[in-house]
């Protein structure tokens, strides 16, 4: 099965759904996001662009998550590894294991690469991998 045949948007939709859901009712995340995301339907619609860009490679999303990340105040590596637990448990009771296994790579990619950019934005250059597996 090939990157291009892995899913389809729906499953897509219905992880990041269930994803959004968990985070929304998470002590240490809802309360992050709830500040930050004043229209959830336009987030989430944005969200499935994101991720059916990078699983489908449709093309559909256009944005900057750097920039948007960097901007947010008081973020640490825990939060971000805390975000891709939850990512990972979400992604890993989808019933397309084929999906939950490639959207899983790709948001192990991604926490790393914000934490990273998160980091170099405030110069303290800590790296997620040292503070998770070192």
């Amino acid at each position: 099965m090939t990157i291009l045949n892995v899913c389809t948007e729906a499953e897509i939709a219905r992880l990041v759904d269930d994803f959004y859901a968990r985070v929304r009712r998470d002590d240490r995340l809802g309360p992050i996001f709830d500040a930050h995301v004043a229209d959830w339907n336009t987030h989430l619609g944005k969200m499935v662009d994101f991720w059916t860009a990078l699983l489908l490679r449709t093309g559909h999303y256009s944005g900057s998550p750097m920039s948007r990340h960097a901007a947010l105040p008081g973020l640490s590596a825990d939060l971000f590894h805390h975000w891709l637990q939850l990512f990972r448990e979400t992604a890993r009771a989808q019933p397309n294991r084929a999906m939950a296994d490639q959207a899983c790579l790709m948001a192990e990619r991604i926490a790393q690469n914000l934490w990273m950019g998160y980091q170099s934005s405030r110069s303290s250059g800590a790296a997620y991998a040292e503070e998770h597996h070192g």
